[in-house]
């Protein structure tokens, strides 16, 4: 039988006192009850950032659909602490366990300290169909962001999946499928500061590359021969740039044109990682040559 969270009541008292009064509505209805306390930023997904919590089940179920049933997303989780001791997601709930589940970032306070999952291999990322302009900001930095504007869940989860990448999404129940090993809830809504919340959660500024991937289609940019794209730039541009790049995926064309310095201030802003500047190419100035900035569509 599906276990769900036993009603929440008005905080009187201590912990002890709210979970001891539920604890008898529970046992009265033949039910077991576990005492659940989220940590940290774990409380976003919690009604009224409450924390503490009064389970009633039966049986004993996997802990991750406590969890979730809850309403924290498994990939959100890193530690979990049952009676003093971490468990992974095959740990058995009992009756009147203390659980402690603790986000990445924030120390479970025993030892040994054993994580629910092993980190990710790399930072290749999947985002869904809410977070167009976060991948483009992605890609700029020079990181592997997957994105589509037709994405569906199945297929951000396939592809999570398959080629092992971490789901970045706006909606939290899409974390919620058992396929996803690895993703994150991203909280802010404007693109600038979802950028720098995702740097920050993944401990990725080392790792930020401007310029080296296409913001149209993710591939990686790579220098090329004038004489290779010459029929495809306009009149003023082959007459002034010398040097070019190109998507080894799409074949975009890239050049630092007059947007390039706007753009590469923009990124030290946002990232602290500062590109090469400007090495402004003969010919008229910038501002009138027509000229196309190193990751601009």
């Amino acid at each position: 039988m599906a276990a769900k969270a036993a009603p929440r009541r008005r905080r009187q008292g201590s912990a002890a006192r709210r979970w001891a009064n539920r604890d008898v509505d529970a046992i009265v209805f033949g039910m077991n009850v576990a005492y659940f306390s989220f940590h940290a930023e774990l409380r976003d997904f919690l009604v009224n950032g409450q924390h503490d919590l009064c389970y009633a089940f039966q049986g004993s179920p996997g802990i991750k659909d406590p969890v979730e049933a809850l309403g924290v997303p498994h990939t959100e989780v890193q530690w979990i602490v049952v009676n003093g001791e971490c468990v992974g997601f095959d740990y058995r709930l009992q009756h009147r366990d203390q659980v402690q589940v603790y986000p990445p970032g924030e120390s479970p306070g025993v030892t040994p300290a054993v994580p629910v999952r092993v980190p990710p291999v790399g930072s290749a990322f999947v985002l869904d169909v809410n977070l167009g302009k976060l991948a483009r900001r992605l890609r700029l930095c020079g990181l592997d962001a997957c994105y589509r504007n037709d994405f569906s869940d199945r297929d951000v989860a396939e592809l999570a999946a398959r080629d092992r990448r971490i789901v970045l999404t706006r909606d939290r129940r899409l974390l919620h499928q058992k396929t996803i090993v690895h993703g994150y809830w991203v909280r802010a809504t404007d693109p600038d500061l979802q950028l720098r919340e995702v740097l920050q959660r993944f401990h990725l500024h080392h790792q930020v590359r401007p310029f080296h991937r296409c913001i149209r289609c993710n591939g990686e940019i790579r220098g090329t021969d004038k004489a290779a794209v010459l029929d495809l730039l306009e009149p003023l541009t082959r007459r002034y740039y010398t040097e070019f790049y190109r998507c080894q995926d799409c074949g975009k064309v890239y050049w630092k044109g007059s947007h390039y310095e706007h753009m590469r201030r923009r990124i030290e802003r946002l990232t602290g990682v500062a590109p090469p500047p400007l090495l402004k190419a003969p010919g008229p100035d910038a501002d009138t040559a027509p000229a196309e900035a190193a990751g601009e569509g």
